[in-house]
């Protein structure tokens, strides 16, 4: 703890209730971090307070103050101005610091007689043709490999004519993305050509582009030159297929920016999806540590990204709430010079835009844990709803299944960043009591399963049983959930427990709790993942009974003298079930594979010993 913090609170205390910018400094004088306040004296004396409602950043944070510094403003909108200048200026350890690595990026064409294609972020003296500069990166990127795909262009490391006839054409040519020169069947004139068009649709206008290529494919029929039509034919066939795919993000907005925040822990991503002349043309992502409050977090992100960025949209579409949205408009329309709007739609195309951006931001995320972005998602939705302090990327799931009473066994599964760990399943066979009794089951199955825990971890075991759960979903209602909580809280953990139940036609209806349920139904995502947990725990454990239940059944029959195990397992695959063994004739009992006539009397006298 901070040893001067009575000293700096006294002073936070004696602030004034005014709006201003206050300035955090260590021991050595550098400054550490800088916010804003609409009244000094409240914002900054609850660092100096009790740590305990804190996030672990703030702490370190005011771990690390020796002094702060304070300068006030005459209005809050003053006060925004003067806190992005100052982060700009000073760029302190614990606010959020994004690089300004936006550089520029050129279309290149190889000066060689076979010329090629392709992006690049910086120019060289190679005597290549340069074309640009663009600011947007995933605009050229995408643009020259869409080039190169439409008029065949290969982007292969063969070198022409050197390689003429030594390799055979790659898959790009088998699936009309390559006109493949390699094989030294394509003209150089028909090559030159093809990357002058390509040149051409990367400068203009795709429609004026289609528009040629149509008259040339039909000069080109008219000449009963058919190949080259079908060229031509090609060409266009992808640049429709293109503009079909551009029109999916197409929105009727001039300027617009989507912006969302996905969330893992600690670490944040943040995507943003940038839209101009009603078009996506760029997109970027930012993984940024030391996450706390996610409105926080937002709103600062917005302003460090708007800072380092000249280009400011008429519109930014945000997937959820910001700090002092109206003065951060008043900042961005200030910056723009014209008049700029912030939204958060709750339905619509904007809202379809915001749920794409997002889940570009989880994917990035994903990408660092080795999961996809869909898995993360559901997650954190999950996460959400059950209201858990973590993302509950370990899930144990339970359920128990007999046959009135008899076998009475349980299964559990296990669920690993959203996917099944077959690895750790496990079988658990009820000892405590005999009879039906689910809850009894439950308990007993959960009270085994931590004091196994226990003993992994005096073993110094961390995986299988010795990894706690960050989720524990039983296979049952609230009877179930209440057996269990005791047991969980006699361990002494804290591991959260809910019940998964279904509905009349046993179909996944809910997840319950220990005081009601929680509809899951409207969370598509989560019901499917759900309803996916639930199934595969109960298949689980029913084949577990029912093997059981074979093997008890196989083991009676290996008394009836000259019925070994093989035989026994060879009745029971040839019959199904022990009643037809029953009723089954001599006839019928030698059919069965390696039953002899003796063999089959035995087994009838068995089963009529009375007659």
């Amino acid at each position: 703890m901070n040893p001067k913090m009575k000293e700096l609170r006294a002073k936070a205390m004696a602030l004034p209730l005014q709006p201003g910018v206050y300035i955090m400094k260590n021991a050595q004088g550098e400054i550490i971090y800088i916010g804003k306040a609409k009244k000094l004296k409240n914002r900054v004396s609850q660092y100096f307070g009790s740590q305990n409602n804190h996030t672990e950043k703030v702490r370190r944070m005011v771990d690390n103050v020796d002094d702060f510094e304070y300068i006030i403003t005459d209005s809050e909108f003053e006060c925004l101005i003067l806190e992005c200048s100052l982060i700009k200026q000073h760029t302190p350890k614990y606010n959020i610091l994004l690089k300004d690595d936006k550089g520029y990026s050129y279309i290149r064409v190889t000066d060689e007689e076979w010329r090629r294609l392709s992006y690049v972020l910086q120019k060289a003296d190679d005597g290549a043709r340069y074309i640009g500069p663009y600011k947007s990166s995933f605009y050229v990127k995408s643009s020259v490999d869409e080039a190169n795909k439409i008029f065949g262009l290969p982007t292969c490391y063969r070198r022409f004519p050197e390689d003429f006839g030594r390799f055979r054409p790659c898959l790009n040519f088998h699936i009309k993305q390559c006109c493949a020169p390699c094989t030294g069947r394509v003209k150089l004139t028909d090559y030159n050509e093809r990357v002058e068009n390509a040149l051409e649709f990367l400068s203009g206008d795709s429609s004026k582009m289609m528009k040629e290529l149509q008259e040339r494919m039909t000069a080109a029929a008219e000449a009963l030159d058919f190949e080259k039509a079908a060229r031509y034919r090609d060409q266009i066939a992808s640049m429709k297929k293109l503009r079909d795919k551009q029109k999916v993000v197409n929105i009727n907005i001039d300027e617009l920016d989507v912006i969302a925040v996905a969330r893992e822990g600690s670490r944040g991503s943040v995507n943003v999806l940038r839209f101009s002349d009603s078009r996506l043309y760029d997109t970027e992502n930012f993984i940024i540590n030391d996450v706390d409050d996610e409105v926080d977090f937002r709103s600062q992100f917005i302003l460090r990204y708007y800072t380092l960025r000249s280009e400011i949209p008429a519109h930014i579409t945000l997937d959820g709430e910001i700090e002092d949205l109206e003065n951060t408009e008043l900042w961005l329309t200030d910056k723009k010079g014209k008049r700029v709007y912030i939204n958060i739609p709750q339905r619509g195309v904007q809202k379809n835009l915001v749920d794409m951006c997002q889940k570009n931001a989880y994917e990035a995320l994903g990408q660092l844990k080795g999961v996809t972005g869909k898995q993360l998602s559901v997650l954190d939705e999950l996460k959400n709803l059950l209201g858990l302090d973590r993302l509950p990327e370990y899930i144990e799931s339970y359920d128990i299944s007999n046959l009135a009473g008899a076998d009475n066994v349980a299964g559990m599964v296990v669920f690993e960043n959203a996917r099944p760990l077959k690895s750790a399943y496990r079988k658990f066979k009820i000892k405590s009591f005999s009879g039906q009794d689910d809850f009894g089951s439950m308990a007993e199955v959960l009270t085994r399963r931590l004091d196994e825990y226990k003993k992994a971890q005096e073993e110094g075991v961390e995986t299988g049983f010795g990894r706690i759960p960050d989720l524990i979903l039983l296979d049952g209602g609230k009877g179930q959930v209440s057996a269990v909580l005791p047991v969980v809280a006699a361990s002494g953990l804290n591991i959260p427990v809910f019940g998964m139940v279904k509905d009349d036609h046993h179909r996944t209806r809910a997840i319950v709790s220990d005081t009601g349920e929680i509809a899951i139904r409207p969370n598509r995502a989560v019901f499917t993942f759900v309803t996916n947990i639930q199934d595969e725990v109960h298949r689980y454990a029913i084949t577990f009974n029912r093997s059981q239940r074979k093997r008890v059944l196989g083991s009676s029959l290996e008394e009836i003298p000259g019925i070994g195990k093989k035989r026994a397992k060879e009745l029971m695959r040839f019959f199904r079930t022990i009643k037809k063994i029953s009723t089954a004739s001599v006839e019928e009992l030698e059919q069965a594979p390696g039953m002899t006539h003796p063999a089959a009397l035995s087994v009838y006298n068995y089963f009529h010993e009375d007659s």
